[in-house]
């Protein structure tokens, strides 16, 4: 027994170390992923029974930015260290439209914003771009009644709407039975689709997921 722990402990030691990790230097990272939440379907799970003013009706929310994050070709960096400040309270509300409130915005500079080595106005800047630079498909804004769907579906529309985007740059994800996000890969520099790594693109096989209309 001692020599089959000792045998163990000693392959153990050369395993590889996790892909994920917390604490990572900032600025060390491959290609950007963009993910996109459906916000009707994110209130009726979460964000109503938080009070967040995502959920506000009157502000006719569809898709939002969830985060823009840093990616490495397998894994991702997540609360780096860094010399940023964080942003102030104006900086994270100036993008409350963006994030979907203030404290979104605040939370995702904290987790992924700080990893890529930049400034926090200039990482909600690029947030921003990235953002506009992909063209929502607006068939679902357009939805009057709840509506089930293969995930294919939103992938597809998505694929239509933007010239240069293939299946292998977008995922689309799922939370129980709803459609959850649309995750873009993007170039570092350019922002331009580029190809997801295999971490990344674990598409929602549903073929009956449910998609909320904007109310």
């Amino acid at each position: 027994m001692q020599r089959f722990l000792v045998t163990l402990l000693c392959g153990l030691a050369f395993l590889p170390a996790p892909i994920l990790a917390e604490g990572e230097r900032a600025g060390a990272f491959d290609y950007w992923v963009l993910a996109l939440s459906w916000s009707p379907n994110w209130c009726a799970t979460e964000g109503a029974a938080r009070g967040s003013e995502q959920c506000d009706p009157e502000a006719a929310r569809g898709w939002v930015l969830h985060g823009l994050w840093p990616q490495y070709e397998a894994g991702w960096p997540s609360y780096c260290s860094g010399a940023a400040q964080d942003p102030s309270r104006a900086e994270t509300g100036q993008r409350a439209d963006l994030f979907g409130d203030a404290d979104a915005a605040w939370y995702q500079w904290k987790k992924h914003g700080r990893c890529s080595g930049m400034a926090p106005g200039a990482y909600y800047d690029t947030a921003r771009a990235a953002f506009d630079a992909v063209i929502k498909p607006d068939v679902f804004a357009r939805m009057t009644d709840p509506l089930r769907m293969p995930t294919a579906v939103v992938e597809e529309a998505f694929l239509e709407a933007n010239a240069g985007l293939s299946a292998d740059m977008i995922t689309i994800t799922c939370k129980g039975d709803r459609i959850r996000e649309a995750r873009v890969c993007l170039s570092r520099d350019g922002l331009d689709p580029r190809i997801c790594g295999a971490d990344v693109i674990r598409d929602c096989t549903a073929q009956d997921a449910l998609m909320a209309p904007i109310p």
